[in-house]
């Protein structure tokens, strides 16, 4: 890290993230619109974000960080998707690898207290590659002397221009074990990691969620933190989704509350306004809050393991369908206003759309409840 990212370790109990919010929003919503309509990386918000001490939210107070739990966490994540959801979103993506570190230092006296420390005095920010690794994993790694030589692709890296380290894997041909994904992290400005912009989609625009590209990048053994096998159900995968999902989808519920908002705003406007879609608007937002208040809630105290992830995916496809159905619905109740992008529905329409896309997608969610449910294996399903 250059002196200039070398922030002071922070005052836990004189940080309130919900004033600094309040405070910051509007620069993240304008930042936010200007970079969604030119097809950019909300850079600046991320500047914005590191300089107020964002990033260090879930680090533990005595780690330098600001001790929040994972709930308020999440309604952090939740508040600031009303103000930029490609900010919001792109952050939770940072948090949730974080918030995974956290939760193995406290539980399993793991040995991440150093990169917990760095996030909260040098606010690194983390990207991850989960999403698009998944159960399978990507990507080659090549046994060479005291290490491994990376080689691969990793789409979906939100937040990739602004991250100092990529928390990722490939797949080692083992001799003896066969196929082995490995799980390791890799500096971004390591050689042979290089991005590619490559993210232009209809929604979710500023995240910047780039290709990485790696090139023959060295990892040492001792970066490795995790070896497990394809399209099975590591123990690490289980702590992924029950720390990660409670995180991301506050996003997408944060949106859906945001497009709520502002449809209400517009029918009021209007003589006859469409009282019963507005109260279906409103019944689903409901559906929507609870399934995500009780996913949050449960997997505050929850232990990671093949239930706890079921109840997870059930509960991320309730939220997804609640969050898509809501905006859907403000839509229709805004009438022709919601068309014209000054209203602000155009673009929180186009961002929910990515609420499809993590895993686990509906059929894959529908196959593990199901297998679940008849005590049937759930790896390589």
């Amino acid at each position: 890290m250059t002196a200039a990212l070398a922030f002071r370790t922070v005052d836990p109990p004189t940080f309130d993230w919900r004033a600094t919010l309040a405070e910051i929003g509007p620069q993240l919503a304008e930042e936010g619109r200007r970079c969604d309509e030119n097809n950019q990386f909300a850079a600046a918000n991320f500047e914005l974000l590191r300089a107020r001490e964002f990033l260090a939210l879930v680090v533990p107070a005595e780690l330098g960080g600001h001790g929040l739990s994972r709930t308020e966490t999440a309604q952090a994540l939740r508040a600031m998707a009303n103000y930029c959801p490609s900010t919001a979103l792109a952050h939770a993506m940072h948090t949730h690898p974080t918030a995974a570190a956290v939760w193995r230092w406290q539980h399993q006296k793991a040995p991440v207290d150093g990169l917990l420390k760095r996030i909260a005095s040098e606010r690194i920010q983390l990207l991850t590659s989960g999403g698009s690794d998944w159960l399978d994993g990507s990507g080659k790694a090549e046994k060479v002397e005291g290490g491994y030589r990376i080689t691969g692709r990793k789409n979906f890296a939100s937040g990739a221009l602004a991250a100092q380290l990529f928390m990722t894997g490939a797949i080692e041909d083992d001799p003896k074990e066969g196929p082995t994904v490995l799980q390791f992290g890799v500096p971004m400005n390591a050689k042979g990691v290089s991005i590619e912009e490559t993210w232009d989609t209809m929604g979710m625009r500023a995240t910047g969620s780039h290709d990485v590209v790696f090139d023959g990048v060295f990892v040492p053994d001792a970066a490795v933190a995790a070896r497990r096998k394809p399209g099975v159900w590591h123990p690490l995968l289980h702590l992924v989704s029950m720390i990660a999902f409670p995180i991301v989808y506050s996003v997408y519920t944060g949106i859906a509350e945001k497009a709520r908002d502002i449809a209400v705003a517009e029918v009021k406007k209007r003589r006859d306004p469409a009282i019963e879609t507005v109260g279906e608007l409103e019944t689903e937002l409901a559906a929507t809050r609870m399934a995500c208040d009780a996913l949050v809630a449960f997997c505050e105290t929850a232990t990671p393991g093949p239930e706890t992830t079921n109840k997870v995916f059930i509960h991320r496809s309730l939220i997804a369908r609640g969050a898509l159905r809501t905006v859907e619905l403000a839509m229709e109740v805004a009438g022709g206003a919601a068309y014209f992008r000054k209203t602000g529905l155009e673009r929180l329409f186009r961002d929910i759309q990515g609420a499809r896309y993590h895993p686990l997608t509906p059929t894959a969610q529908r196959r593990l409840a199901g297998r679940t449910a008849l005590g049937l294996p759930i790896d390589n399903a």
